[in-house]
Parts: structure tokens; C-alpha cells; sequence
């Protein structure tokens, strides 16, 4: 029996599984799910031994487990390690879903469900081809499951955990599906991700909620002011005002972005899909240099004073904001941080005190396409989507592929089958069936290529 052929035979049982990991609200982030990630880390150990790797087990760390599993079938034979993570993001907003998010529904083709392809979907299309090849005895190399809970919180443990168990982690290649393609009928791999700097702001004024009636005007408003401060982050041309942001920016030739400009991009179709009637961003640069390339700093959610229903007429004591900042290669999270904490207090004015807190961060990402994992993967592609893969770069972050390199000195092959339409970390989250069983049919040919 041929991939195609068990894939057929089994997809309602491949789709009932998968959504039974679904309903699961492993939200990595909020303490009061943690027995929920806790259930979901024994459900993908379970899955691990159900197909055949028997050798699968929690490691645990000061957070939430790592489940490793692994199948050695000649110690000769190369080996692929599978990275992938069972948590996900909040749902909120909840009355912006269309269904509840931890009950999967399918419609148009597409499953709806917080984690469907953020990375639940994606993560477990590398299960089920490894049940395929294990079940018709062609597995050609030994492969390893490194499947963690903590992505979405920064992968706070993880470092240690590869740092400890070097040994256990050798391998000759990480494969990874946290990405996407440009469409369904034009395959991608992702050869390059940015780095992250995600810090927590706090503007203090007076020493308690005032009347706005009796001391406006008088005092410092905490919420006006971090208006204020964070607008004063960008330039007319969008650009980050942060003294010494851009020094280590990779310059990126004119080759290179005309190369980037052949992968297909409808700005009418895209300014639609998201109902907006323009684009926005940094001078000079396209839309997808802008979401690839180029660093950038978002203001991810702000709050403060009164949000309650009607009026309440105070000044806040404090006010937040939490922001992120996406960096490209030759920028350092640490150096980005301390940046942005050295001008962010700097330009507070009197009457106001400010405390900057660092999250987590981490490194941009490129892999090169002229090694043996790229062609595998784009062998396999164009065998299963019939088109040869374009190499893109991708404005996301997954900040352990750099640390991967660093500490195991294994490249990731970033081999992904989302779409930027598929909504991860908002509300109505979804995976396509077809890019779901697309991923199945295509790993193990990756297997097969990488190991010849």
C-alpha cells in the first residue's frame, strides 16, 4: 500500500485524532490551563507509542514537558528530528469566533479551531506520515519527535532542555512544519525567519486614580503620555526612531529583492482579504519586503484606566503596553532590548516614571538552499504539489531554530503547509483539509529524498 492509497484508507481516523488534540485549550500562557497542556502532552506521548515509537516519554522542566519519542532503525542510517509544539495561543477575542475554538468544526473544506494549523494540524500531519511508513515498512532512516509547550510563551525551558540532552537530540537534520506555502498551487519553503524582542511597558503618574474634572490638565496622564511615547517610536516614514536600531541590519541586494518579487503577490487581492483600502508601512520597501526583511515594531495590546461599561471620568495611575519587535539577521534580541529600554526611558518626560520589562526573544533565522535538507524538501514538494518549490522568506519568529544551530549545530528545515489566510493567533483560526493531507503525502518523500 502506497502513501496515497493509506491516506485515503485512513483519513477520517487521521481527522478524528487530530480534532480530539484540538478540543484540548492547551493555553501555554495562562496558568489556569495548565492540566490542560499537561492532558495534551500525554495525548501526543500516547500518539507517539500508538504508531510505533515505543520509545516516547514527558521530559520534564520548570514549565510545562517536552515529549520526545524516537525510532532507531540502523544507528548507520541518517536521522531526522521532527520539532513541533502542542500549545497554542489564547483564544481571545471569544465573540469573534464563528464556533467555539476548542470544538472543531469543518467547513469549506477547512478545519476551524484554535491550533488547527498554529501547530497542532501541522505538527501531527509528521505523526501520521510516520504511522504511514511505519505501518508499510518504509521508514528509510531513524527519525525523532521533539514536540514542546511552551512555543508560544518563548520556549522558556527549552534551552536548557537541548543543552542537557545533546546526546539524546543528535541527528542530521531538524524538520519542522510551523510554517506555510503562498498558496495551495504554489508551493514555498521558508528559507528565512525574523528574530523577536517582546518587552512589557509601565507608565506610572500619580499614586492613585484621580477626578478628571478636578486635576486634568494639572497632572500627568499616564495613558497620554504612553500615547505619546509609543507614537514618537516611528518617523514620518514609518521608520524606528530607536538611537542605534538599524546598525546591524542585514542590507539585503537588489538582486536578491527582484529575485523575492517573482513569488506571487496580488496587492488588490490582498488588501481585500484583510478590509483594508491600503497597505502601510516603512518607505522605500514593498509590501513583501516589509513583512520579510525588514525589522519592525508593533504595539501588540495597551491598557489602562477605566474600560468598563459607560462613563467613569478618572486619570489612571497606570497605564501598559505590551510591544514586540520583529529583527532581521545580524540584529541581537539582548542588544534590541536593551535599546529600546535605554530610549524608551529616556524620552519620558518629568512627572511620570517608567519600567520597562523584558519578555522573551530571540534570533532571526536563513537557511541556505544549496544543501542536502533544502533540495530533499523541494524534491519533495515537486513531486506532490507537480511544481518546484519557491524559497521565501518569512516575517514570523520561531526563535529556537537559531538556538538549534547553536547548540546542536543542526540546520531546520523549515517545510510548513499553512496559509497566511489561515488566521493563526486570532480569532477563527483554520487549516485547510487539503494542505493537511497535502503535508502527510509530502514528509515522507522528504524522508526518502533526504535519506538516499
Amino acid at each position: 500500500m502506497n502513501t496515497l492509497e493509506y491516506i485515503e484508507q485512513h483519513k477520517e481516523r487521521f481527522l478524528k485524532e487530530l480534532f480530539e488534540l484540538l478540543k484540548q485549550p492547551s493555553i501555554s500562557a495562562d496558568p489556569k490551563f495548565t492540566k490542560d497542556v499537561r492532558k495534551t502532552a500525554e495525548m501526543v506521548k500516547d500518539n507517539l507509542i500508538n504508531i510505533g515509537i515505543e520509545k516516547s516519554q514527558l521530559y520534564e522542566t520548570d514549565g510545562h514537558p517536552i515529549v520526545y519519542g524516537e525510532k532507531i532503525i540502523d544507528e548507520k542510517l541518517p536521522t531526522i528530528l521532527i520539532y513541533g509544539h502542542y500549545d497554542v495561543q489564547p483564544p481571545d477575542p471569544l465573540d469573534l469566533w464563528e464556533s467555539e475554538p476548542f470544538n472543531p468544526v469543518v467547513r469549506d473544506g477547512k478545519i476551524y479551531a484554535r491550533g488547527a494549523c498554529d501547530d497542532k494540524g501541522q505538527f501531527f500531519m509528521h505523526v501520521k506520515a510516520a504511522e504511514i511508513m511505519i505501518k508499510t515498512n518504509t521508514l528509510p532512516c531513524n527519525i525523532k519527535f521533539m514536540i514542546e509547550g511552551e512555543e508560544e510563551v518563548g520556549s522558556e525551558n527549552l534551552e536548557s532542555f537541548v543543552k542537557n540532552n545533546k546526546n539524546l537530540l543528535t541527528a542530521d537534520i531538524i524538520l519542522i512544519s510551523d510554517t506555510g506555502i503562498i498558496a495551495n498551487d504554489t508551493p514555498s519553503i521558508t528559507t528565512g525567519l525574523r528574530g523577536l524582542s517582546y518587552v512589557e511597558v509601565e507608565v506610572t503618574g500619580p499614586n492613585r486614580d484621580l477626578h478628571s474634572g478636578l486635576y486634568g490638565g494639572a497632572v500627568a496622564n499616564p495613558i497620554n503620555i504612553l500615547c505619546k511615547m509609543i507614537s514618537s517610536l516611528h518617523d514620518e516614514n514609518n521608520h524606528i526612531t530607536i538611537p542605534g536600531f538599524y546598525e546591524n541590519v542585514e542590507i539585503i541586494s537588489r538582486q536578491e529583492r527582484d529575485l523575492m518579487a517573482q513569488a506571487p503577490f496580488n496587492l488588490d487581492k490582498y488588501k481585500e482579504e484583510l478590509n483594508i483600502s491600503d497597505v502601510y508601512g516603512e518607505d522605500s520597501y514593498t509590501t513583501m519586503e516589509r513583512n520579510s526583511i525588514r525589522p519592525t515594531l508593533d504595539v501588540n495590546g495597551i491598557w489602562g484606566g477605566y474600560t468598563g461599561e459607560g462613563a467613569k471620568t478618572v486619570i489612571a495611575s497606570k497605564a501598559f503596553a505590551k510591544i514586540s519587535m520583529r529583527l532581521v539577521p545580524n540584529q541581537k534580541s539582548d542588544e534590541i532590548t536593551r535599546l529600546f529600554q535605554s530610549h524608551f526611558e529616556s524620552i519620558a518626560p518629568s512627572g511620570v516614571t517608567v519600567k520597562v520589562t523584558p519578555h522573551h526573544g530571540g534570533e532571526a533565522y536563513v537557511s541556505p538552499t544549496n544543501e542536502k535538507g533544502y533540495l530533499a524538501a523541494s524534491k519533495a514538494m515537486q513531486d506532490s504539489f507537480g511544481k518546484e518549490p519557491i524559497p521565501v522568506r518569512s516575517g514570523g519568529s520561531i526563535p529556537i531554530v537559531a538556538l538549534f544551530e547553536k547548540e546542536l549545530g543542526l540546520k531546520s528545515i523549515l517545510m510548513g503547509f499553512g496559509l497566511d489566510s489561515d488566521a493563526i493567533h486570532s480569532p477563527n483560526e483554520h487549516y485547510g483539509l487539503f494542505n493537511f493531507f497535502k503535508g502527510i503525502e509530502t514528509i515522507p518523500l522528504f524522508f526518502k529524498y533526504f535519506s538516499k
